[in-house]
């Protein structure tokens, strides 16, 4: 497989497929606003499209970065979102990184968003889906997120089936300016278990497919079945 991990500016024509990175913690919270039972994430292009989402359907739930605001019901910590229940729930997510960096490669014939806690999910669809060549967007930092960037090579190595050891990718995550920033308080809309959560391995068995559905990008939750006895790697 040919990865290739680019920041959302370097992105100047749209890959065959694309996997997007935010590990701290737009994807982290997305895959837990699944496991709490919601059915589809819709990424907004901007605050305004959010809240005028919101205002046309009012049970959707509306989340973004920083602390909380009016018009929103939720802000991007998966240990805020951990406790809600959002069964059957539409959630719009609106974040600096995460979901620019998706809306960014929106006409890819397959767009997946990822962070630790669906990376296995996520390699073995890239097996199956992904063909010969893949773009990991990496979101934080103008592409230089080391959180994200160990994240999108750890999937890029399990995609080829190769056995890798996780720690060193957890632990250049854990030592990160992003995890430092969270755990020190200086974002908003910050839980203390904020970074454990985003560090937590194959938390959930399912990928995360963004595609275009009446020109919002929507994302939703993958089934992936794990390999086979024969097929194991």
């Amino acid at each position: 497989m040919d990865a290739r991990f680019l920041g959302i500016a370097d992105l100047v024509e749209s890959p065959s497929v694309a996997v997007v990175v935010d590990v701290m913690r737009a994807f982290t919270v997305a895959a837990w606003a699944f496991a709490r039972g919601a059915e589809k994430i819709v990424l907004a292009e901007s605050l305004d499209q959010a809240l005028a989402l919101k205002a046309r359907h009012p049970d959707w739930v509306a989340l973004k970065d920083g602390p909380p605001a009016p018009g929103f019901d939720a802000v991007n910590s998966p240990g805020l979102l951990r406790s809600l229940d959002l069964d059957g729930r539409t959630v719009v997510q609106k974040t600096t990184a995460g979901t620019v960096g998706a809306l960014a490669v929106k006409e890819a014939p397959l767009v997946l968003c990822a962070g630790f806690v669906v990376a296995e999910a996520t390699a073995r669809l890239l097996r199956t889906r992904g063909g010969d060549s893949v773009t990991f967007v990496v979101t934080g930092e103008d592409g230089r997120a080391d959180e994200d960037l160990a994240c999108a090579q750890y999937i890029a190595h399990r995609a080829t089936g190769a056995a890798v050891d996780a720690g060193g990718f957890l632990r250049r995550a854990a030592g990160s300016r992003a995890a430092a920033e969270l755990a020190q308080g200086v974002r908003r809309g910050v839980h203390p278990d904020d970074v454990a959560l985003c560090l937590e391995l194959d938390r959930f068995p399912f990928a995360m497919v963004a595609t275009l559905e009446e020109e919002l990008m929507v994302l939703r939750p993958c089934d992936v079945p794990p390999p086979t006895a024969e097929g194991a790697s």
